[in-house]
């Protein structure tokens, strides 16, 4: 095999590496007993049945099956080769582990070619942007521009940030002498098809580039600021939503901010990504911000496993004080502890830096954020005139509503007094108004019970019930993960046909009798690491996890391998009487009879497996 990794090398980063602190990085975890649970990093589930096992260094979701070792979590994690995982981790230990040439015969997990290519031409282009505006003289004014306004070479070179020509065609050119198929690459709208003609021409043309990563750190989209501002041009072109990037999945910044996010056990989200890039500047590192949207349920999915502390910082105008409503309301409805910090005078981040500088908006704006009550109490405020009774009123129903589902009574006592005196009404009052909210929704909830109160996908997953048969093919595998020999058991025991009833299970077995002629020693962690196929992976693990007895293991297979041959024979022999009486409607008796002949004989032979 080309450049194949040393097997001890392989060996020293996997015995090195915590597999705790590794996904710590992508799934907040909490420590039940000896293992650590979070959310899985691999399907949305509101209940955590994502485990990892310190002393086994394994992961294990109950939920969708997903597992394996530090490796293969970052292989699936991250969409990389075995190798890629391999260099990736021995970097954490600094160790050098050279990356494999192009023609390596290993593949990374399943990727599209079209997104493929279209990640390609994204991560061209950007390398591309990036070098014009720091080296070419045609990107000197950009510079120049970007320098002026605080942008340090060092935050130009972190956020890859580059400059397009005002040229037509310069980068469908470069795109097309790579021999990039253009038809698919237009599919992002980084270059646009001619109307009537095929012939394209850039997007972007004359603008600073801010490229978009994705949470694993490919370049996805971009947005483009013009430099010059002319009539009926928009100041920002962003790119359309495509294959690679959906607004309701991008997070900004999240692969650069995750380890801070982790760290500092919160994240603050903006509302631009010019303004993360700003608050970057002021030593604020685990900032990110939305693409353009509001916050989604997907993105909030994501949050969830890294951290459950929440600080937003939108912009001061009313616009931005509404958004951080709705994005408080959303992150509070998935028990999120939230937090807003407020920016004065409807300023956005990177005007308050201006005015103020780095230190204050760090100190007096990050560092001293409204409770979500306050903050709600501050918006619900807005237009409302206290010497009119509506209004009044209205303000006292809108903070009671959001009171009466919190417990903490020493918080209801706080926010009640602040209500009694900026209304002028008693406490007693709004208390008695308070049990009333909350009355109601005692009945509501109680007259509810007998309904559906969730969906499917928010109800927390059973651990599947498997047949008989599957069980027996799984102990089976397991037997053999665990010592080569059971399969010299199984080849010797078995008739013609495959060993295994299932085909996933039976692919399992083939790729593991490759493996051990080219790691006679190998264990099943070895295994799962050589797999590419996610699905295999997780029939694997399960098999590798479950239950057997190493003590008696040649009678527990010879069991397995007798009950895979019993499940064989009832399938014939349904086959069989199917096809007899698919024959009486044909009219055709001597076929029938011989068909029930042969059925009735596989019935007998079941009797030796009584």
């Amino acid at each position: 095999m080309t450049n194949r990794i040393e097997e001890e090398v392989i060996e020293q980063v996997r015995n090195n590496t915590d597999i705790v602190d590794v996904i710590s990085e992508y799934v907040q975890l909490t420590k039940r007993g000896r293992n650590f649970f979070g959310l899985c990093p691999f399907h949305g589930e509101q209940t955590p049945s994502f485990s990892v096992t310190h002393e086994k260094q394994i992961f294990h979701c109950f939920g969708c099956g997903a597992g394996g070792n530090v490796i293969t979590f970052l292989m699936d994690i991250e969409n990389l080769s075995f190798h890629e995982a391999v260099s990736k981790l021995g970097s954490r230990l600094g160790m050098e582990i050279e990356h494999k040439s192009a023609h390596s015969i290993e593949e990374k997990a399943p990727v599209s070619k079209e997104v493929s290519l279209m990640k390609k031409a994204h991560e061209f282009a950007s390398e591309y942007f990036h070098h014009l505006l720091l080296h070419t003289e045609e990107g000197e004014n950009a510079l120049h521009y970007l320098q002026e306004r605080g942008f340090s070479t060092e935050l130009i070179e972190k956020y890859k940030i580059g400059w397009s020509l005002p040229s037509w065609d310069a980068l469908t050119t470069l795109l097309e002498r790579k021999g990039m198929d253009l038809q698919e690459i237009e599919k992002t709208g980084l270059i646009i098809r001619k109307e009537n003609e095929l012939k394209y021409f850039d997007r972007f043309r004359g603008r600073i580039m801010f490229p978009v990563f994705d949470e694993t750190g490919h370049v996805v989209a971009f947005s483009g600021r013009i430099l010059h501002k002319k009539e009926n041009e928009a100041k920002y072109l962003n790119s359309p939503e495509s294959p690679i990037f959906q607004k309701s999945q991008i997070l900004y910044n999240l692969d650069k901010a995750r380890l801070d996010i982790r760290k500092q056990r919160n994240v603050i989200i903006f509302e631009g990504f010019l303004d993360v890039i700003s608050a970057s500047k002021a030593g604020i590192t685990n900032g990110i911000a939305t693409m353009g949207t509001a916050l989604t349920s997907q993105h909030i999915t994501k949050l969830k496993r890294l951290t459950t502390n929440v600080t937003l910082c939108f912009d001061g105008d009313k616009a931005g004080m509404e958004a951080a409503r709705k994005a408080a309301t959303s992150l509070q409805g998935q028990s999120i502890q939230t937090e807003v910090a407020i920016i004065p005078d409807a300023m956005d981040p990177d005007d308050y830096i201006k005015n103020y500088g780095e230190v204050a908006f760090r100190e007096k704006i990050i560092d001293k954020p409204h409770s979500y009550l306050s903050f709600m109490m501050i918006v619900s405020k807005r237009d409302k005139n206290f010497n009119n009774e509506n209004d009044t009123l209205q303000y006292i129903q809108e903070i009671l509503e959001i009171l009466s589902d919190r417990n903490s009574t020493v918080e209801r006592d706080l926010y009640i007094r602040q209500l009694s005196q900026e209304t002028n009404v008693s406490e007693e009052a709004i208390y008695q108004h308070l049990r009333k909210i909350q009355g109601k929704k005692a009945k509501e909830t109680k007259s509810n019970h007998s309904l559906p109160i969730a969906s499917p996908q928010e109800l927390p997953k059973k651990k599947r019930t498997i047949s008989a048969d599957e069980r027996a093919e799984r102990i089976l595998l397991a037997h053999m993960l665990h010592n080569p020999q059971v399969i010299d058991i199984a080849i010797s025991n078995i008739n013609d046909g495959p060993c295994f009833i299932r085909d996933a299970y039976e692919a399992a077995y083939v790729r593991l009798m490759g493996y051990y002629e080219d790691y006679p020693d190998g264990d099943y962690q070895r295994f799962l690491e050589v797999l590419n196929d996610g699905e295999l992976r997780k029939i694997v693990m399960e098999a590798a996890l479950s239950e057997r007895d190493p003590e008696h293991e040649t009678e527990e297979v010879m069991d397995c391998l007798r009950h895979i041959r019993k499940y064989r024979i009832e399938q014939q022999i349904e086959r069989k009487l199917h096809e007899a009486k698919e024959a009486e409607k044909m009219s055709d008796i001597t076929k029938a009879l011989q068909l029930a002949q042969e059925a009735i004989q596989l019935k007998k032979s079941l009797v030796d497996f009584q």
